[in-house]
């Protein structure tokens, strides 16, 4: 066992990472010591990394327990870099977390000034000033290359700096360069958001923390009237919106709701929302209030005005859309389902469900989604799956059971027809799948069955396996 992280005290007394648990307790008795939870220090960090999401959208983890953001054309919302870095580090000091961090031109050089170095802002003009101090741990090298320089006493990054690079990169390799041109700015270093970049965002900062539902919905429909003319500029209308609340303890909650057609009117989004927030009420806690609200068209489609007629056809597939939304946003995505035709003979394959919002995004109106009617010969009800049944006194080879027995009731065969034969896709099933031959049964109770027979009555096989696919009402 061994130290993974440490206090202040613990590193004032000499303990080190990677040390030997057995050691610290020799050189420290009365060591404190707790096992490392990894989930938690990830559910934390992540935490973290929602809260930083009020200064930029890019936001990237580095390990658990370290953020890289992209403040490009956002300090200035703060009042420039010192006062930004100020505000994140101060808020998170009052949240109970002891922070450093460091603003550069570069991922790497803003990385090793603030794990090895004061940290603090950092221009372009002093990048070898601030590196020159540090040690090579600093340059995120491996444990290996770490310990060839140490050895031939290439201790600080100033020692390489005035180095020939050909020699260091015939010993050490070109890893070593290039961690060294990364802290310079020299090689661009780009990070991966652990959140996609909305296309579209509006937020409100507010001076006295909100709590109270009706009052988030007000503001949802501010700030989604305030989006409305960047959308008609770009032609183009939401379909998936997302609500960030940022609470003043740091809690981040996260909503969205999505549409059949892309949206502009605030009142209809504002209503989406409202739908969703009775359904996410009571895993709403406001705690102390919300201090920041922010709106973000996720996704988004070319928006395509249509005129009413005297009909009012036009007003009645809006009214049509505006409930699909509502329930979706209510029940879920997955609650209102369409059946689709699809290229197959076999019946469990003919036919699938997807949801009506799917529906909705690949364009279809309201008579193509909704008005799916089956064929007059096939059973109203289907099977996902077709049942066994038990087959007696089938008329050998191509005739109808006179009885069955189906989930432990034997029906008696009054009346049949058939067979219709139906065969399998061979690109699926391969060339040796058994035809089916399908029957509509009638039993002396009145009740209609449609079975099929998959394979033939055949000298010295085994007995076809018989089927029910689905009943008629």
């Amino acid at each position: 066992m061994r130290l993974t992280a440490l206090d202040e005290v613990s590193e004032r007394f000499g303990l080190r990472r990677g040390q030997g648990l057995t050691e610290a307790r020799a050189m420290f008795p009365a060591i404190h010591v707790m096992d490392e939870d990894e989930a938690a220090d990830r559910a934390l960090i992540e935490a973290i990394a929602d809260w930083c999401d009020r200064y930029t959208p890019l936001v990237a983890l580095d390990g658990l327990d370290g953020l890289f953001l992209d403040i490009t054309g956002c300090a200035h919302l703060f009042g420039g870099e010192e006062m930004l870095l100020k505000d994140i580090l101060g808020r998170l000091f009052q949240m109970g977390f002891d922070v450093n961090g460091a603003i550069s031109s570069s991922p790497g050089l803003s990385w090793a000034a603030s794990r090895f170095g004061l940290g603090g802002v950092i221009s372009h003009d002093g990048i070898e000033e601030a590196l020159a101090p540090l040690p090579v741990n600093a340059l995120r090298l491996d444990a290996m290359a770490i310990s060839s320089l140490h050895k031939l006493g290439l201790k600080r990054i100033g020692d390489l700096l005035s180095m020939p690079r050909a020699p260091l990169a015939r010993r050490f390799g070109t890893s070593l360069l290039q961690r060294l041109d990364q802290a310079l700015g020299l090689h661009e270093e780009a990070i991966s958001p652990r959140r996609p970049v909305a296309a579209l965002s509006v937020e409100r900062k507010l001076a006295d923390p909100i709590q109270a539902e009706e009052h988030i919905l007000q503001l949802t429909g501010q700030v989604a009237s305030s989006l409305k003319p960047e959308l008609e500029a770009r032609g183009v209308g939401g379909r998936i919106f997302e609500l960030v609340l940022f609470r003043v303890d740091g809690c981040v909650f996260r909503i969205s709701v999505r549409a059949s057609r892309p949206l502009r009117d605030p009142k209809r989004i504002s209503s989406l929302f409202s739908e969703r927030l009775a359904t996410v009420h009571d895993d709403l806690d406001a705690g102390f209030g919300f201090e920041l609200l922010r709106l973000n068209v996720v996704e988004h489609e070319v928006f395509k005005p249509s005129q009413d007629d005297f009909t009012g056809d036009g007003q009645s597939d809006a009214s049509f859309a505006d409930f699909v939304d509502k329930v979706s946003a209510r029940l879920g995505a997955n609650c209102l389902q369409i059946a689709e035709l699809r290229q197959s003979h076999l019946p469990e394959r003919a036919e699938s469900f997807l949801s009506a919002m799917a529906a909705r995004a690949v364009g279809k109106n309201v008579e193509e989604a909704f008005a799916f009617m089956p064929k007059a010969d096939r059973p109203l009800r289907l099977f996902r799956y077709p049942e066994p049944i038990e087959a007696f006194a089938a008329t050998v080879p191509d005739g109808p059971p006179q009885r069955f027995r189906w989930r432990r009731i034997v029906h008696r065969v009054v009346r049949a027809e058939g067979p219709e034969r139906i065969s399998p896709e061979w690109w699926l099933d391969g060339k040796d799948a058994e035809e089916r031959d399908y029957f509509r049964l009638e039993s002396e109770t009145g009740r209609r069955f449609w079975v099929f027979r998959e394979g033939h009555y055949k000298t010295g096989d085994a007995a076809p396996v018989w089927r029910v696919q689905g009943i008629f009402a």
